[in-house]
């Protein structure tokens, strides 16, 4: 198995990935990107453009396209990858949540499907995924939202915002639904149960003078997460977060994200003067 990282360093940070098997040439996309410049408010296709490159270049069959979670710091890549690719998307089945709750605070059409049917897979724990050669097993790890996926692929995890590089630490938990407790529980329970020397591969990096990266281990999370080391109590590490994020900012792109990415990364329809809006909600937060 091989694993391409694409990272969008400077803009949201992000890391998409493709993994492939090179004898096969079967492969898989992790959470894509849709490039948007709020400046003039215009979208682009550099990000996905660079994927679909390699992709042709090396000759790969992609199986599946696969989000960690609805993002709320960029749109996601997956609904444009689709129709270039004719490959089907999934994310984790809780996304029904995640449409309930932010079709009210969007005011979307009552006739906007909460249900999930906009993707072609909804995951649950313990799925498993195949992908010609490669075989994806689901792991449900919520906390960060409630319809967070972790992607255990060949040996190597696949975390998405869930745990990041050991000095950045692990997710924020105070966006609707999410929980500090549920996250403890995804990471000690789940993800520090895997060996040691486990590859971890991370949705986003946030360097502070170092290098941009993307890689770790379990056994490097376990020892030196910022947030999460291993003998951190649940009662420390939930006053911890929930003190953190009190201070955080919301994400920069929060509102075009989230209205595009629970509806798989379908921009909003043209109204009658053939141009397309977002809609920010003022004080909703």
């Amino acid at each position: 198995m091989k694993i391409q990282a694409f990272c969008d360093e400077g803009r949201t940070w992000t890391v998409s990935y493709v993994v492939f098997d090179a004898s096969t040439r079967d492969a898989i996309v992790i959470d894509p990107v849709l490039d948007l410049d709020t400046t003039p408010w215009r979208t682009s296709t550099d990000s996905i453009d660079a994927v679909e490159t390699f992709i042709e270049q090396n000759r790969l069959k992609v199986h599946w396209i696969l989000d960690t979670h609805v993002h709320a710091d960029h749109i996601s890549g997956a609904g444009e990858l689709k129709k270039r690719l004719q490959a089907p998307l999934a994310i984790g089945a809780n996304i029904r949540r995640v449409q309930e709750i932010f079709k009210r605070a969007f005011n979307l059409p009552d006739d906007f499907p909460t249900d999930g049917r906009q993707f072609d897979r909804l995951l649950n724990d313990g799925d498993r995924l195949q992908a010609g050669s490669l075989e994806i097993e689901v792991l449900h790890t919520p906390g960060h939202t409630p319809a967070c996926c972790t992607y255990h692929i060949g040996g190597a995890l696949f975390t998405g915002d869930v745990l990041f590089m050991p000095d950045v630490g692990v997710a924020r938990c105070d966006f609707p639904d999410g929980s500090a407790e549920m996250l403890y529980d995804s990471v000690k329970r789940k993800l520090y149960a895997f060996p040691n020397q486990t590859k971890v591969f991370v949705g986003h990096d946030y360097p502070n003078g170092r290098q941009f990266q993307y890689q770790t281990t379990i056994g490097e999370s376990k020892a030196f997460n910022a947030d999460l080391p291993n003998g951190i109590t649940e009662a420390d590490f939930v006053k911890k977060i929930h003190r953190r994020d009190s201070a955080l900012p919301a994400p920069r792109l929060l509102f075009p994200s989230l209205q595009v990415n629970i509806n798989a990364g379908q921009l909003p329809q043209p109204e009658n003067n053939e141009i397309t809006y977002l809609k920010v909600p003022l004080n909703y937060l």
